[in-house]
């Protein structure tokens, strides 16, 4: 028993990975091709990617929102996790990294349930309320730009019906969010929205410490 959480080396973590990670070849293919690229710590982590997908079969979901695609990891991870009829309506603003998307989604067969939209998130988040999509989808995970994070969380809780889940990345930027020397833009709006949601009664909140910090909102 530990009333704390471990820290993780580099062996475990190794262990993790080789004692829970089952990570299809079509995904560590596209981890390996987004390895050499100048962002590729944009990308999720490989166990990040498997509980995603463990969440939205836990859910039961059908619909669910991704705000930032990069070369896809995740959308792959999660649409992998979906029945035949589910979808994900995948915001992004870069053509060139959702190139490398494409490609993997059709390569695992599963891009007929990505619904791409290559615009401002906002945008398309907007959109989708005017159609009448509030409370229609059952997940969203939010990982694009940091100081955009509390309006696009703000558009998800309106899109997500009741007992909905909401996961954000990159909760704890490195650490940074407790260290009040580190001032940057992106830390100080991420300081900021874990402030506020842990005074927001309209979720159920657990920020736990995998990867960069993952925050699960369930909406009430």
């Amino acid at each position: 028993m530990s009333s704390r959480t471990l820290n993780l080396t580099e062996t475990l973590v190794d262990y993790i990975h080789g004692h829970s990670l089952r990570e299809p070849e079509v995904l560590r293919a596209l981890r390996e091709e987004t390895a050499p690229l100048a962002m590729a710590r944009m990308q999720v982590s490989p166990e990040q990617g498997q509980l995603m997908a463990l969440l939205v079969k836990l859910l039961g979901a059908r619909r669910t929102l991704e705000v930032g695609v990069f070369t896809g990891y995740s959308s792959l991870a999660v649409a992998a996790g979906l029945p035949d009829d589910g979808r994900i309506v995948a915001c992004d603003v870069s053509e060139a990294w959702t190139t490398i998307a494409r490609r993997s989604w059709e390569r695992a067969g599963v891009a007929r349930k990505i619904d791409l939209r290559l615009a401002p998130a906002l945008r398309t988040l907007d959109a989708l309320g005017r159609d009448g999509a509030d409370g229609t989808f059952d997940f969203a995970f939010i990982d694009a730009d940091k100081e955009g994070y509390e309006a696009y969380y703000e558009r998800c809780l309106q899109l997500v019906r009741r007992g909905g889940l909401i996961v954000l990345d990159n909760m704890l930027k490195g650490g940074d969010v407790a260290d009040p020397s580190v001032q940057t833009s992106s830390v100080e709006a991420i300081r900021a929205l874990n402030d506020y949601l842990h005074t927001d009664d309209r979720i159920d909140l657990s920020l736990i410490p995998l990867a960069d910090g993952l925050t699960l909102a369930r909406k009430r």
